[in-house]
C-alpha cells in the first residue's frame, strides 16, 4: 500500500529522519512544495552531500518504486527512454517470410508494437504501477550533453514521451521527479524553470555530528567529535581541490571504527587520509605538519569541555 504524501513541512522532516536522513528546514520546505505542487525538484551541490540519498529515502518512506537514470556523457534516447528490439524484430520478419504469412502492412504494424519495445528509465517512469507513481531520479544531469537536456523538456513539462511508431505515451499520474547536479557545468535555464530548486550544502558541525550518530551509532563519541571538527576545518581550506562531503565523513568514521581507533592522532590521519580525500595533491598538503596542527587545535578545543557536544 502506497504511503500518503506528508501533510506539513514537519512531516517531511520526520519522514526523512525516520530513514536517518537529517534535513535542514529549507530542504524540507522545498521538498514539501515539490510533492504538494507536483513539480520536479532540482538539487544542486557538491558531490557527497546527500542529493541522491533523498530520492532513495523518498522511495522507501513513501513505498514507491525508485527509477534511476544515471547520466553520463553521450547519453541518448535509446539508453534513457526507449529503443526497439531490432534482433527480435528481424527474427519475427524471417519467421513470417519462411511460413509465407508475411503481410507487409500487418507485419509492419506488429513489429512496432509494445512487445518489441525495450523500455528505459524515462519511459518506465510514465507507466502505471500498483504502488503509485514512481520516484524518478535523474542523477548527475550535468554529465550529459545539452541536446539530451533539451529532450527532457517535453517530459518535465507534460510528463509524456512521443514514440513516432506508436504515438504519445502520457503518465496518468505524475512521477515524483528529482534531478541532481554536481555543477560541473551549468544547466540551461529552460530546464530549471520547470523545477523547484535547492542548493544542498555541506552540513554544519551540529548536523554532521547528528548524521554520524544516526548512521553509525556504534562509533566512539569522542572519535566522532574529532572527525567532525577535522572535516569542518578541511572545508575551510580554500587550497584543497575537492572538499570532503558527508559521504566521506561517514566512510572515514566507519574505517577508523573498523581499525578500533578511539582517538585521532597524526599517524592515524596520515595512514587513512585516502578514505577522506580523493586527490593526491590534497593528501600531500594535509599529511604531516598540517594534520598535526589541525588535530592539536581540535584537542585543545575539545579538552576545554571534555569533548562533549
Amino acid at each position: 500500500m502506497t504511503s500518503s504524501l506528508p501533510e506539513t513541512i514537519d512531516d517531511v522532516q520526520d519522514m526523512l529522519r525516520g530513514a536517518n536522513y537529517v534535513a535542514d528546514r529549507s530542504l524540507a520546505t522545498v521538498l514539501y512544495l515539490s510533492l504538494k505542487m507536483g513539480r520536479p525538484l532540482f538539487l544542486e551541490g557538491e558531490a557527497g552531500v546527500g542529493k541522491t540519498e533523498i530520492a532513495k529515502v523518498l522511495a522507501v518512506q513513501l513505498d514507491r518504486p525508485l527509477i534511476r537514470l544515471q547520466c553520463y556523457e553521450g547519453l541518448d534516447v535509446s539508453s534513457a527512454v526507449y529503443e526497439w528490439n531490432y534482433a527480435r524484430q528481424m527474427i519475427e520478419i524471417r519467421l513470417a517470410e519462411a511460413t509465407d504469412t508475411a503481410d507487409r502492412e500487418n507485419l509492419g504494424h506488429d513489429i512496432f508494437s509494445e512487445k518489441f519495445l525495450i523500455k528505459r528509465p524515462l519511459l518506465k517512469a510514465l507507466e502505471d504501477s500498483d504502488q503509485g507513481a514512481p520516484i524518478l531520479l535523474i542523477d548527475e544531469l550535468d554529465r550529459t550533453d545539452e541536446p539530451f537536456e533539451a529532450y527532457l523538456l517535453e517530459i518535465l513539462s507534460d510528463f509524456q514521451v512521443t514514440i513516432p511508431e506508436m504515438g504519445t505515451v502520457t503518465a496518468k499520474e505524475k512521477p515524483i521527479v528529482l534531478i541532481t547536479s554536481n555543477r560541473t557545468r551549468e544547466i540551461h535555464d529552460a530546464l530549471k524553470r520547470r523545477c523547484l530548486y535547492h542548493w544542498v550544502d555541506y552540513p554544519d558541525a551540529v548536523r554532521e555530528k547528528e548524521i554520524i550518530s544516526l548512521k553509525l551509532p556504534g562509533a566512539d563519541k569522542r572519535l566522532s567529535e574529532q572527525i567532525v571538527h577535522f572535516v569542518q576545518a578541511l572545508r575551510k581550506d580554500p587550497n584543497l581541490f575537492k572538499l570532503p562531503g558527508i559521504a566521506e565523513s561517514l566512510d572515514w568514521t566507519n574505517a577508523l571504527t573498523e581499525l578500533d581507533v578511539i582517538s585521532l592522532d597524526p599517524d592515524v590521519i596520515n595512514d587513512t587520509l585516502g578514505v577522506l580525500l580523493k586527490y593526491q595533491d590534497d593528501i600531500t598538503k594535509i599529511q604531516g605538519s598540517e594534520a598535526a596542527e589541525i588535530i592539536h587545535q581540535i584537542n585543545e578545543e575539545l579538552g576545554s569541555d571534555g569533548g562533549q557536544s
